[in-house]
Protein backbone atom coordinates (compact mmCIF):
# COMPACT_ATOMS: atom_id res chain seq x y z
CA UNK A 1 0.00 0.00 0.00
CA UNK A 2 2.87 2.47 0.93
CA UNK A 3 2.01 6.02 0.00
CA UNK A 4 -2.03 5.12 -0.14
CA UNK A 5 -1.78 3.92 4.04
CA UNK A 6 -2.48 8.10 4.37
CA UNK A 7 -5.39 8.04 2.78
CA UNK A 8 -6.68 4.78 4.30
CA UNK A 9 -8.72 6.99 7.10
CA UNK A 10 -10.56 8.98 4.38
CA UNK A 11 -11.51 5.66 2.24
CA UNK A 12 -13.04 4.17 5.35
CA UNK A 13 -15.22 7.66 5.69
CA UNK A 14 -15.65 7.26 2.30
CA UNK A 15 -17.11 4.13 2.05
CA UNK A 16 -19.34 4.69 5.62
CA UNK A 17 -20.84 8.04 3.89
CA UNK A 18 -21.59 5.92 0.10
CA UNK A 19 -23.18 3.03 2.04
CA UNK A 20 -25.11 5.39 4.33
CA UNK A 21 -26.72 7.66 1.14
CA UNK A 22 -27.02 4.30 -0.73
CA UNK A 23 -29.22 2.94 2.01
CA UNK A 24 -30.66 5.97 2.54
CA UNK A 25 -32.14 6.59 -1.24
CA UNK A 26 -33.85 2.92 -1.08
CA UNK A 27 -35.47 3.76 2.50
CA UNK A 28 -37.04 6.61 1.63
CA UNK A 29 -39.00 4.85 -1.44
CA UNK A 30 -39.66 1.85 1.06
CA UNK A 31 -40.83 3.98 3.78
CA UNK A 32 -42.41 6.79 1.94
CA UNK A 33 -44.65 3.76 0.31
CA UNK A 34 -45.52 2.58 4.15
CA UNK A 35 -46.35 6.13 4.81
CA UNK A 36 -49.10 6.78 2.02
CA UNK A 37 -47.48 8.74 -0.18
CA UNK A 38 -47.95 8.42 -3.81
CA UNK A 39 -45.50 7.24 -6.41
CA UNK A 40 -45.57 10.63 -7.96
CA UNK A 41 -44.78 12.18 -4.51
CA UNK A 42 -41.43 9.29 -3.77
CA UNK A 43 -40.70 10.47 -7.64
CA UNK A 44 -40.27 14.05 -6.65
CA UNK A 45 -38.77 13.01 -3.54
CA UNK A 46 -36.26 11.92 -5.84
CA UNK A 47 -36.38 14.14 -7.80
CA UNK A 48 -35.88 17.44 -5.23
CA UNK A 49 -33.10 15.19 -3.30
CA UNK A 50 -30.73 15.73 -7.62
CA UNK A 51 -31.74 19.52 -7.55
CA UNK A 52 -30.26 20.42 -4.16
CA UNK A 53 -27.22 17.51 -5.27
CA UNK A 54 -26.55 19.94 -8.18
CA UNK A 55 -26.73 23.15 -6.57
CA UNK A 56 -24.23 21.21 -4.12
CA UNK A 57 -21.60 20.71 -6.38
CA UNK A 58 -21.28 24.25 -7.00
CA UNK A 59 -21.69 25.63 -3.45
CA UNK A 60 -19.14 23.16 -1.79
CA UNK A 61 -16.28 25.66 -3.49
CA UNK A 62 -16.83 28.36 -1.36
CA UNK A 63 -17.04 26.78 1.76
CA UNK A 64 -13.58 24.90 1.24
CA UNK A 65 -12.03 27.79 0.32
CA UNK A 66 -13.25 29.35 3.75
CA UNK A 67 -13.22 26.75 6.18
CA UNK A 68 -10.88 24.24 4.68
CA UNK A 69 -11.86 20.11 4.05
CA UNK A 70 -11.51 18.89 8.19
CA UNK A 71 -14.40 21.65 9.15
CA UNK A 72 -16.40 21.31 5.73
CA UNK A 73 -16.48 17.63 5.92
CA UNK A 74 -17.75 17.57 10.30
CA UNK A 75 -20.20 20.33 9.70
CA UNK A 76 -21.93 18.88 6.24
CA UNK A 77 -21.57 15.68 7.95
CA UNK A 78 -23.35 16.68 11.06
CA UNK A 79 -26.45 18.44 8.92
CA UNK A 80 -26.96 15.65 7.14
CA UNK A 81 -27.24 12.77 10.62
CA UNK A 82 -29.41 15.47 11.55
CA UNK A 83 -31.33 15.50 8.93
CA UNK A 84 -31.77 12.08 9.09
CA UNK A 85 -33.25 12.07 12.26
CA UNK A 86 -36.01 14.63 11.02
CA UNK A 87 -36.89 12.75 8.49
CA UNK A 88 -38.52 10.21 11.48
CA UNK A 89 -39.47 13.02 13.67
CA UNK A 90 -41.49 14.96 10.91
CA UNK A 91 -43.41 12.27 8.92
CA UNK A 92 -44.70 15.16 6.49
CA UNK A 93 -44.76 15.37 2.89
CA UNK A 94 -43.79 18.81 2.50
CA UNK A 95 -41.12 18.46 5.94
CA UNK A 96 -39.78 15.61 3.81
CA UNK A 97 -39.41 17.46 0.38
CA UNK A 98 -37.29 19.91 2.28
CA UNK A 99 -35.15 17.65 4.25
CA UNK A 100 -34.46 15.77 0.96
CA UNK A 101 -33.38 18.92 -1.04
CA UNK A 102 -30.95 19.93 1.73
CA UNK A 103 -29.80 16.84 1.91
CA UNK A 104 -29.13 16.87 -1.60
CA UNK A 105 -26.81 20.01 -0.67
CA UNK A 106 -25.05 18.07 1.75
CA UNK A 107 -24.13 15.13 0.38
CA UNK A 108 -22.95 16.59 -3.03
CA UNK A 109 -20.75 18.48 -0.65
CA UNK A 110 -19.69 15.40 0.90
CA UNK A 111 -18.72 13.73 -1.99
CA UNK A 112 -16.59 16.40 -3.39
CA UNK A 113 -14.88 17.12 -0.30
CA UNK A 114 -14.07 13.46 -0.37
CA UNK A 115 -13.19 13.42 -3.84
CA UNK A 116 -11.13 16.84 -3.96
CA UNK A 117 -9.39 15.52 -0.91
CA UNK A 118 -8.37 12.14 -2.37
CA UNK A 119 -7.15 13.66 -5.71
CA UNK A 120 -5.26 16.35 -3.86
CA UNK A 121 -3.22 13.22 -1.11
CA UNK A 122 -2.88 11.25 -4.28
CA UNK A 123 0.48 11.33 -6.69
CA UNK A 124 0.31 10.91 -10.52
CA UNK A 125 2.26 7.30 -9.34
CA UNK A 126 -0.46 6.32 -7.41
CA UNK A 127 -3.63 8.20 -8.37
CA UNK A 128 -5.09 5.47 -10.70
CA UNK A 129 -4.49 2.84 -7.21
CA UNK A 130 -6.32 5.55 -5.30
CA UNK A 131 -9.55 5.61 -7.56
CA UNK A 132 -9.47 2.39 -8.56
CA UNK A 133 -9.75 1.52 -4.72
CA UNK A 134 -12.23 4.62 -3.80
CA UNK A 135 -14.66 2.88 -6.84
CA UNK A 136 -14.65 -0.46 -5.13
CA UNK A 137 -15.01 1.14 -1.44
CA UNK A 138 -18.20 2.92 -3.32
CA UNK A 139 -19.25 -0.49 -4.95
CA UNK A 140 -18.90 -2.80 -1.83
CA UNK A 141 -20.76 -0.44 0.71
CA UNK A 142 -23.53 0.05 -1.37
CA UNK A 143 -23.99 -2.88 -1.90
CA UNK A 144 -22.82 -4.37 1.63
CA UNK A 145 -25.48 -1.78 3.00
CA UNK A 146 -28.55 -2.45 1.41
CA UNK A 147 -29.13 -5.06 3.50
CA UNK A 148 -29.26 -3.25 7.20
CA UNK A 149 -32.60 -2.80 5.78
CA UNK A 150 -34.50 -5.89 6.25
CA UNK A 151 -32.03 -6.20 8.98
CA UNK A 152 -33.53 -3.48 11.13
CA UNK A 153 -36.49 -2.95 9.35
CA UNK A 154 -37.99 0.37 7.64
CA UNK A 155 -40.75 0.57 10.16
CA UNK A 156 -40.33 2.99 13.25
CA UNK A 157 -36.96 5.01 14.59
CA UNK A 158 -34.49 2.28 14.76
CA UNK A 159 -33.68 2.23 10.99
CA UNK A 160 -32.92 6.63 10.79
CA UNK A 161 -31.40 6.29 13.88
CA UNK A 162 -28.88 3.71 12.58
CA UNK A 163 -28.36 5.90 9.77
CA UNK A 164 -27.56 9.21 11.33
CA UNK A 165 -25.25 7.31 13.68
CA UNK A 166 -23.54 5.84 10.49
CA UNK A 167 -23.02 9.25 8.89
CA UNK A 168 -21.78 10.24 12.48
CA UNK A 169 -18.61 7.92 12.57
CA UNK A 170 -17.50 9.08 9.41
CA UNK A 171 -16.09 11.88 11.11
CA UNK A 172 -14.17 9.58 13.08
CA UNK A 173 -11.73 8.50 10.48
CA UNK A 174 -11.37 11.83 9.20
CA UNK A 175 -10.45 13.98 12.72
CA UNK A 176 -8.22 10.90 13.90
CA UNK A 177 -6.70 9.93 10.82
CA UNK A 178 -3.90 11.69 8.27
CA UNK A 179 -4.29 15.46 9.45
CA UNK A 180 -3.22 17.04 5.90
CA UNK A 181 -5.56 19.84 4.77
CA UNK A 182 -5.72 20.01 1.37
CA UNK A 183 -5.32 23.13 -1.13
CA UNK A 184 -8.70 25.25 -1.49
CA UNK A 185 -9.68 25.25 -4.82
CA UNK A 186 -8.98 28.05 -7.13
CA UNK A 187 -11.62 29.19 -10.08
CA UNK A 188 -12.41 27.18 -13.11
CA UNK A 189 -14.69 28.38 -16.27
CA UNK A 190 -18.04 27.09 -16.97
CA UNK A 191 -19.27 26.89 -20.43
CA UNK A 192 -22.15 24.86 -21.59
CA UNK A 193 -22.12 26.08 -25.22
CA UNK A 194 -18.54 24.95 -25.51
CA UNK A 195 -19.39 21.75 -24.06
CA UNK A 196 -22.52 21.26 -26.23
CA UNK A 197 -20.17 22.01 -28.99
CA UNK A 198 -17.49 19.72 -28.36
CA UNK A 199 -19.65 16.50 -28.29
CA UNK A 200 -23.50 16.76 -28.50
CA UNK A 201 -23.38 12.95 -27.82
CA UNK A 202 -21.46 13.16 -24.56
CA UNK A 203 -24.25 15.71 -23.22
CA UNK A 204 -27.18 14.40 -24.83
CA UNK A 205 -25.85 11.26 -23.90
CA UNK A 206 -25.52 12.07 -20.08
CA UNK A 207 -28.73 13.20 -19.87
CA UNK A 208 -30.84 10.32 -20.64
CA UNK A 209 -28.33 8.33 -18.77
CA UNK A 210 -29.06 11.15 -15.86
CA UNK A 211 -33.24 10.33 -16.64
CA UNK A 212 -32.39 6.67 -16.57
CA UNK A 213 -29.66 5.78 -13.64
CA UNK A 214 -31.94 7.59 -11.29
CA UNK A 215 -35.21 6.19 -12.13
CA UNK A 216 -33.34 2.51 -11.45
CA UNK A 217 -31.83 3.97 -7.78
CA UNK A 218 -34.44 5.64 -6.97
CA UNK A 219 -37.71 4.13 -8.35
CA UNK A 220 -36.24 0.39 -8.43
CA UNK A 221 -37.30 -0.38 -5.16
CA UNK A 222 -40.60 0.81 -5.46
CA UNK A 223 -40.96 -1.61 -8.89
CA UNK A 224 -39.51 -4.18 -6.33
CA UNK A 225 -41.95 -3.90 -3.94
CA UNK A 226 -44.75 -3.93 -5.96
CA UNK A 227 -43.65 -6.97 -8.07
CA UNK A 228 -44.14 -8.48 -4.45
CA UNK A 229 -40.50 -8.78 -3.39
CA UNK A 230 -39.86 -8.90 0.27
CA UNK A 231 -37.51 -6.84 1.95
CA UNK A 232 -34.45 -8.53 1.61
CA UNK A 233 -35.17 -9.46 -2.16
CA UNK A 234 -35.64 -5.38 -2.79
CA UNK A 235 -31.94 -4.96 -1.01
CA UNK A 236 -30.38 -7.87 -3.53
CA UNK A 237 -32.73 -6.61 -6.14
CA UNK A 238 -30.92 -3.35 -6.12
CA UNK A 239 -27.17 -4.78 -4.98
CA UNK A 240 -27.55 -7.12 -7.91
CA UNK A 241 -27.99 -3.85 -10.55
CA UNK A 242 -25.13 -2.16 -8.99
CA UNK A 243 -22.74 -5.05 -9.17
CA UNK A 244 -23.64 -5.79 -12.44
CA UNK A 245 -22.63 -2.28 -13.34
CA UNK A 246 -18.66 -3.43 -12.47
CA UNK A 247 -18.59 -5.95 -14.60
CA UNK A 248 -18.62 -5.03 -17.51
CA UNK A 249 -16.95 -1.05 -16.72
CA UNK A 250 -13.57 -2.14 -17.82
CA UNK A 251 -14.03 -4.26 -20.77
CA UNK A 252 -16.27 -1.46 -22.26
CA UNK A 253 -13.79 0.84 -21.63
CA UNK A 254 -10.91 -1.49 -23.21
CA UNK A 255 -13.40 -2.20 -26.12
CA UNK A 256 -13.52 1.44 -26.87
CA UNK A 257 -9.81 2.46 -26.72
CA UNK A 258 -9.72 -0.07 -30.39
CA UNK A 259 -12.92 0.97 -31.75
CA UNK A 260 -14.77 3.97 -32.34
CA UNK A 261 -15.82 4.35 -29.06
CA UNK A 262 -19.78 5.28 -30.86
CA UNK A 263 -19.73 1.87 -31.50
CA UNK A 264 -19.22 0.74 -27.85
CA UNK A 265 -22.12 3.18 -26.65
CA UNK A 266 -24.20 1.52 -29.15
CA UNK A 267 -23.04 -2.30 -28.07
CA UNK A 268 -23.39 -0.89 -24.80
CA UNK A 269 -27.12 1.10 -25.09
CA UNK A 270 -28.42 -2.21 -26.94
CA UNK A 271 -27.36 -4.55 -24.06
CA UNK A 272 -29.37 -1.63 -21.62
CA UNK A 273 -32.26 -1.62 -23.64
CA UNK A 274 -32.38 -5.43 -24.59
CA UNK A 275 -32.32 -6.12 -20.69
CA UNK A 276 -35.04 -3.38 -20.21
CA UNK A 277 -37.34 -4.99 -22.36
CA UNK A 278 -36.74 -8.57 -20.31
CA UNK A 279 -37.08 -6.70 -17.36
CA UNK A 280 -40.58 -5.38 -18.26
CA UNK A 281 -41.95 -7.84 -20.94
CA UNK A 282 -40.67 -11.29 -19.64
CA UNK A 283 -39.21 -11.28 -15.95
CA UNK A 284 -42.70 -10.58 -14.72
CA UNK A 285 -42.95 -11.42 -10.67
CA UNK A 286 -39.92 -14.31 -10.97
CA UNK A 287 -37.40 -13.48 -8.57
CA UNK A 288 -34.84 -15.27 -10.29
CA UNK A 289 -35.37 -13.72 -13.98
CA UNK A 290 -36.07 -10.49 -11.79
CA UNK A 291 -32.05 -10.67 -10.72
CA UNK A 292 -30.89 -11.82 -13.99
CA UNK A 293 -32.21 -9.08 -15.47
CA UNK A 294 -31.35 -6.22 -13.02
CA UNK A 295 -27.60 -8.12 -13.24
CA UNK A 296 -27.41 -7.44 -17.01
CA UNK A 297 -28.68 -4.09 -17.29
CA UNK A 298 -26.85 -2.32 -14.56
CA UNK A 299 -23.62 -4.34 -16.33
CA UNK A 300 -24.63 -2.51 -19.91
CA UNK A 301 -26.52 0.95 -18.52
CA UNK A 302 -24.00 1.99 -15.64
CA UNK A 303 -20.57 1.67 -17.98
CA UNK A 304 -22.30 4.30 -19.85
CA UNK A 305 -21.44 7.53 -18.30
CA UNK A 306 -17.37 6.96 -18.65
CA UNK A 307 -18.21 5.89 -21.91
CA UNK A 308 -19.77 9.26 -22.76
CA UNK A 309 -17.27 10.87 -21.13
CA UNK A 310 -14.54 8.84 -22.70
CA UNK A 311 -16.07 10.19 -26.42
CA UNK A 312 -16.34 13.90 -25.24
CA UNK A 313 -12.60 14.17 -24.28
CA UNK A 314 -10.96 12.36 -26.71
CA UNK A 315 -12.46 15.52 -28.87
CA UNK A 316 -11.24 17.65 -26.46
CA UNK A 317 -7.87 16.18 -26.83
CA UNK A 318 -8.24 16.91 -30.72
CA UNK A 319 -9.38 20.37 -30.33
CA UNK A 320 -5.48 20.61 -27.62
CA UNK A 321 -7.48 23.21 -25.40
CA UNK A 322 -6.70 21.85 -22.02
CA UNK A 323 -9.11 23.93 -20.70
CA UNK A 324 -11.90 22.12 -22.55
CA UNK A 325 -11.36 19.11 -20.53
CA UNK A 326 -12.66 20.99 -17.47
CA UNK A 327 -15.46 22.36 -19.60
CA UNK A 328 -16.29 18.40 -20.56
CA UNK A 329 -16.07 17.35 -16.90
CA UNK A 330 -18.65 20.76 -15.82
CA UNK A 331 -20.96 20.14 -18.45
CA UNK A 332 -21.48 16.51 -17.91
CA UNK A 333 -21.96 16.77 -14.38
CA UNK A 334 -24.47 19.21 -15.32
CA UNK A 335 -26.62 17.61 -18.02
CA UNK A 336 -26.02 14.23 -16.33
CA UNK A 337 -27.92 16.33 -13.37
CA UNK A 338 -30.76 18.16 -15.49
CA UNK A 339 -31.42 14.13 -16.84
CA UNK A 340 -31.56 13.05 -13.20
CA UNK A 341 -34.01 16.02 -11.55
CA UNK A 342 -36.48 14.86 -14.01
CA UNK A 343 -35.90 10.95 -14.52
CA UNK A 344 -37.37 9.78 -10.78
CA UNK A 345 -40.70 11.90 -11.01
CA UNK A 346 -40.93 11.21 -14.47
CA UNK A 347 -40.33 7.10 -13.73
CA UNK A 348 -42.88 7.16 -10.78
CA UNK A 349 -45.43 8.98 -13.09
CA UNK A 350 -45.34 5.68 -15.66
CA UNK A 351 -45.58 3.15 -12.90
CA UNK A 352 -48.45 4.82 -11.01
CA UNK A 353 -50.66 4.93 -14.57
CA UNK A 354 -49.18 1.40 -16.36
CA UNK A 355 -47.87 -0.60 -13.24
CA UNK A 356 -44.09 -1.47 -12.21
CA UNK A 357 -43.51 -3.18 -15.43
CA UNK A 358 -43.85 0.08 -17.38
CA UNK A 359 -40.46 1.28 -15.36
CA UNK A 360 -38.53 -0.45 -17.21
CA UNK A 361 -40.76 0.24 -20.77
CA UNK A 362 -39.90 3.80 -19.74
CA UNK A 363 -35.92 3.22 -19.62
CA UNK A 364 -35.64 1.33 -23.11
CA UNK A 365 -37.71 4.11 -24.71
CA UNK A 366 -34.93 6.66 -23.28
CA UNK A 367 -32.06 4.54 -24.07
CA UNK A 368 -33.64 3.54 -27.85
CA UNK A 369 -33.66 7.33 -28.08
CA UNK A 370 -29.95 7.59 -27.57
CA UNK A 371 -29.66 4.77 -29.65
CA UNK A 372 -30.98 6.52 -32.32
CA UNK A 373 -28.84 9.99 -31.52
CA UNK A 374 -25.60 7.94 -31.83
CA UNK A 375 -26.45 6.30 -35.37
CA UNK A 376 -27.05 9.79 -36.27
CA UNK A 377 -24.12 11.28 -34.85
CA UNK A 378 -22.01 8.32 -36.33
CA UNK A 379 -23.38 9.77 -40.17
CA UNK A 380 -22.24 13.35 -39.78
CA UNK A 381 -19.43 13.31 -38.05
CA UNK A 382 -15.93 11.40 -38.54
CA UNK A 383 -14.51 9.21 -35.80
CA UNK A 384 -11.33 10.59 -33.61
CA UNK A 385 -8.43 8.33 -34.73
CA UNK A 386 -6.73 6.54 -32.14
CA UNK A 387 -3.96 9.09 -32.71
CA UNK A 388 -5.71 12.15 -31.91
CA UNK A 389 -7.78 10.86 -28.72
CA UNK A 390 -6.33 9.21 -24.89
CA UNK A 391 -7.00 5.93 -23.55
CA UNK A 392 -9.73 5.26 -21.35
CA UNK A 393 -7.52 3.75 -18.58
CA UNK A 394 -5.53 7.60 -18.69
CA UNK A 395 -9.14 8.76 -18.34
CA UNK A 396 -10.47 6.87 -15.34
CA UNK A 397 -6.93 8.12 -13.52
CA UNK A 398 -8.05 12.11 -14.88
CA UNK A 399 -11.53 12.22 -15.29
CA UNK A 400 -12.43 12.19 -11.02
CA UNK A 401 -10.21 14.84 -10.51
CA UNK A 402 -11.54 16.97 -13.59
CA UNK A 403 -15.12 16.18 -12.58
CA UNK A 404 -14.07 17.43 -8.67
CA UNK A 405 -12.60 20.70 -10.22
CA UNK A 406 -15.96 21.12 -12.14
CA UNK A 407 -18.35 20.57 -9.37
CA UNK A 408 -17.11 23.95 -8.22
CA UNK A 409 -17.50 25.58 -11.45
CA UNK A 410 -20.19 27.44 -11.58
CA UNK A 411 -20.90 29.31 -8.68
CA UNK A 412 -17.23 30.68 -8.67
CA UNK A 413 -17.27 32.10 -12.10
CA UNK A 414 -20.04 34.19 -10.65
CA UNK A 415 -18.52 35.29 -7.56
Amino acid sequence: MGSIAPLIPLLVAAGILLGGNGVQISLIVLRGAEEGFSAEFIGALGSIYYVGFLIGCFAIAPILRAVGHIRAFAALAALASSSTIMLVLIVDPVAWLILRFFMGICFAGLFTTVESWLNAGASAENRGKVLSIYRLVDMGAVTAFQYLIPLLGISGFTIFGALAIIITLSLVPISLGDRSNPQSPSNYGFDLRRAYTISPIACLGCVSIGLTTSAFRLIGPLYATEVGFSIVDVATFMSAGIVGGAVLQYPLGMLSDRIDRRITLLIATAGAVGAALFLSNIAGTSQLLNYIGIFIFGAFALPLYSLSAAHANDHAAKSGGENDYVVIAAGLIFFFSLGAIAGPLAASIVISGFGPSALFTYISIVHGSLIVLVAWRMIVRAPVSREERGSFAMLLRTSPEMAKMAKKAEKERRE
